[in-house]
């Protein structure tokens, strides 16, 4: 059966990663998450004092990135990949609320999506992937053969990230989180490099009132037409 590379984009909180790490598993691809690269940047960024009053250390976070290397393993668990930033697991504290609210400014610039758009060029090289992000159709993956973009109501995207943060033990603001969406959501249509954007050829996918039951079916339905195509 031939492998094709699956681009799955759409807004924060959308259930994005989940989705395409389910699918991945249910067909035997790999999974990516493009979104936990530029969370990990983010991570160091914060952890090596790169944000200050002024804005963001851009000559530092610059000369910084050829060393920040990110990769993915899988846990035997779970059966799911985590995130590692140079060799450290930091799968948790990238979901945190701390670098949710300042992974936007980070993802806008030139430099990190340059150098994080070419690893995942060349993750993606041998096709049988599954990425998520922002700009996997358009600019990671253009000719990616199955392309959907996700999109659900800002309150029901506040609403999983709140529930999904207590059932962690985090405290969680609802007010907060639906305010740092709505402010995500604007940072990411509106930056210069590579804007949010559904792409031309891509299926788009409102989840707001889906069970996971039936956008798995859903899925599922778009693979098998796009493979037996």
């Amino acid at each position: 059966m031939k492998r094709i590379t699956i681009a799955i984009d759409g807004y924060s909180s959308c259930g994005k990663s989940t989705m395409a790490k389910d699918l991945a598993r249910e067909i035997g691809y790999i999974y990516i998450d493009s979104g936990a690269m530029y969370r990990a940047v983010t991570l160091y960024a914060l952890e090596n004092g790169l944000f200050g009053s002024e804005g963001i250390d851009t000559e530092k976070l610059k000369q910084a990135i050829p060393n920040i290397q990110i990769s993915f393993q899988l846990n035997p668990e779970t059966q799911r990949p985590v995130t590692y930033l140079n060799g450290k697991l930091v799968e948790d504290r990238i979901r945190s609320m701390e670098v949710s609210s300042h992974v936007s400014p980070i993802a806008a610039l030139d430099f990190v999506r340059e150098a994080l758009v070419k690893q995942q060029q060349e993750m993606g090289k041998a096709k049988g992937i599954v990425m998520d992000g922002r700009d996997i159709g358009t600019v990671v993956f253009p000719d990616a053969e199955l392309k959907i973009f996700v999109t659900a109501s800002a309150e029901i995207r506040a609403q999983r990230r709140y529930d999904e943060l207590k059932a962690k033990g985090q405290e969680a603001s609802f007010e907060e989180i639906l305010s740092n969406v709505k402010e995500r959501d604007y940072i990411d249509q509106n930056r210069a490099v590579s804007p949010l954007r559904q792409a031309e050829d891509a299926l788009l996918l409102d989840n707001s009132n889906l069970t996971i039951e039936e956008q798995k079916q859903w899925l599922a339905e778009q693979y098998q037409r796009v493979i037996h195509g």
